[in-house]
């Protein structure tokens, strides 16, 4: 197997002066010009090609920033190493007009896959299909949610019995999903870690598991777990393109989806919060 040192030189041009490793699939490599990279490593099929489409089509819209994206090989992905700075209100500010335009910026369907990028993708360690729909309660329950239903039911996570509730809302998606949206262009796994505060003042990020979906989904996971500034995040995304009403209502809808994944990597308690989000949204 090759070596990050190695990949580095190849997909950079570059000769490397420094190799040091985070984990044991992260390492970050000085270059000889003074530049710093990180190379990461992953054995899931197409995830290294994935998360490199991905960081390519977000770049693409011109709004968010993302690390520069040197290429990828064998599982390897090499993109440039991001500064820690501290969360900022007036950045966050910034964030979330930045985010309104990359939201803007679209998708095709509904589940379309970045281009370049494989329809069988990741969210996290889980798999991700980007199989695309032109309605989104209908993929969003087909596509996001049930899948990670079954599997939560078949590993024992969940009962059948409390699978129904989840799958009653499935039923009542079209009812509870609000106004028809466009297919916004999703960072598709938007949790505070994967938000960087650069720096350089703004925000960088990370690990997509980009895809055509509804835009409240990334608002609504940035609120999952947690966002600094977030209010100020949102005030900065309603000037640029305000939210429909009753949005606020709808969080617990769209945070089913990370809910159930979580679940099934993670076990009972997300599962838990799963069914408390829908148990909600039906009574709402």
């Amino acid at each position: 197997m090759a070596v990050p040192s190695d990949v580095v030189a190849r997909l950079t041009g570059r000769a490397v002066s420094e190799e040091r490793q985070v984990s044991g699939g992260l390492a970050e490599i000085a270059l000889a010009d003074g530049r710093v990279v990180v190379v990461k490593r992953s054995d899931a099929p197409g995830a290294a090609r994935a998360e490199a489409a991905g960081l390519r089509w977000l770049a693409a819209a011109g709004s968010v920033r993302v690390p520069v994206v040197h290429g990828h090989e064998d599982g390897w992905l090499v993109i440039d190493r991001v500064p820690q700075g501290q969360p900022d209100p007036v950045a966050a500010v910034r964030f979330g007009r930045d985010l309104a335009a990359l939201h803007a910026a679209g998708a095709p369907a509904f589940g379309a896959a970045p281009p370049g990028g494989p329809v069988d993708a990741y969210i996290g360690l889980a798999p991700m299909r980007n199989e695309p729909g032109d309605d989104w309660p209908r993929w969003y329950a087909g596509q996001r949610v049930l899948p990670y239903l079954r599997r939560a039911v078949d590993q024992g996570t969940l009962s059948s019995r409390e699978a129904a509730v989840v799958e009653r809302l499935c039923e009542r998606l079209p009812e509870l999903a609000g106004p028809a949206e466009p297919p916004a262009r999703l960072h598709g796994d938007l949790w505070s870690g994967n938000v960087l505060w650069a720096a350089d003042g703004q925000v960088r990020l990370i690990d997509p598991a980009a895809h055509g979906g509804h835009r409240e989904t990334d608002l609504a996971m940035l609120r999952l777990f947690g966002c600094p500034h977030l209010e100020r995040v949102l005030d900065g995304y309603q000037e640029v393109a305000p939210l429909a009403d009753g949005w606020a209502g709808r969080v617990g809808v769209h945070q089913l989806f990370p809910l159930l994944v979580h679940a099934v990597l993670f076990g009972r308690g997300y599962a838990e919060q799963a069914l408390t989000a829908a148990r909600t949204a039906l009574e709402g």
